[in-house]
């Protein structure tokens, strides 16, 4: 009797594991974007850094799983036409999100031997068919608007929610103050959003207005480097994760704000993005 009870002793975490559900998938957000989002295709970005690779920082990771397919080069067109983006749609799961930003190559040449890459300015349903240059093969080439509304809706059709952002500002200025890109493709950007049902983080404002408080002369001296105004170096990077962490935390009804870290003595509160923290390091790379 007394080896039938031990014996059952030893069986009963089997038993009840065997009938108790197993533990809950964590949800994933999926990154795509261009060159801003990942610079380079490896972790270990070097001098210039894209926002993604630091967004980890800001997150529960032991509740959200993140990985950032952003690839560098990439329009809102050619992420679709290049085939990245058929990589990532089989991969979405209900309960999943993503999070895009692209614009900054969207305003290349339509049609030419060396990127074939830009999109129609806009947010319409018009287009134009080409022959690619580069691939010799016909295209029918849409808005920047259109492209971001299909993002939306396919990601959509796999359960996963949609978050837009604005393009990161380039470290360029008129008259003392940052080029914002409200009036072309971060308007663009917020109405695809508004009328596909997606969540909008105007990042162009939110980091805009931190360069404008800083100025120039910092801003070049401490987010970017001297020979490159479009990608940031690491603290600029940084600069750019705790804005979209902002701009998410800000945003009503958006589930992905319950993955947040809250920061020590934090209690729910908006970050202070203004004044950057710095407990991020050891959890970035």
């Amino acid at each position: 009797m007394k080896l039938l009870r031990s014996t059952l002793l030893l069986l009963l975490p089997a038993l009840l594991s065997a009938f108790l559900p197993g533990p809950k998938a964590r949800p994933t957000l999926f990154l795509i974007g261009d060159s801003t989002v990942k610079y380079g295709n490896l972790h270990a970005e070097g001098a210039l850094w894209g926002w993604g690779s630091l967004l980890p920082a800001y997150f529960d990771t032991t509740r959200l799983a993140i990985q950032n397919y952003a690839r560098g080069g990439t329009s809102s067109r050619t992420f679709r036409s290049l085939g990245y983006w058929a990589a990532v749609q089989p991969l979405l799961r209900p309960g999943d999100f993503v999070l895009l930003q692209f614009g900054h190559n969207d305003d290349s040449p339509l049609n030419d031997t060396t990127v074939a890459r830009g999109t129609l300015k806009g947010n319409g349903e018009e287009t134009q068919d080409i022959v690619n240059q580069l691939t010799g093969q016909p295209e029918t080439v849409h808005s920047y608007g259109w492209y971001l509304r299909q993002f939306v809706a396919e990601a959509r059709a796999r359960g996963a929610r949609v978050v837009i952002c604005s393009l990161v500002p380039r470290n360029a200025w008129t008259s003392g103050k940052v080029n914002r890109n409200s009036p072309d493709y971060g308007r663009w950007a917020a109405a695809a959003a508004q009328q596909s049902g997606a969540a909008f983080i105007d990042l162009n404002r939110l980091v805009a207005d931190h360069y404008d408080q800083t100025g120039e002369a910092a801003v070049g001296r401490t987010y970017f480097t001297p020979t490159d105004p479009i990608h940031t170096s690491e603290a600029g990077a940084r600069l750019n994760a705790e804005a979209v962490a902002s701009g998410i935390r800000d945003t009503k009804d958006l589930a992905l704000r319950k993955y947040l870290r809250r920061k020590p003595g934090e209690s729910g509160r908006r970050l202070d993005w203004l004044h950057l923290p710095m407990w991020w390091a050891g959890h970035a790379r």
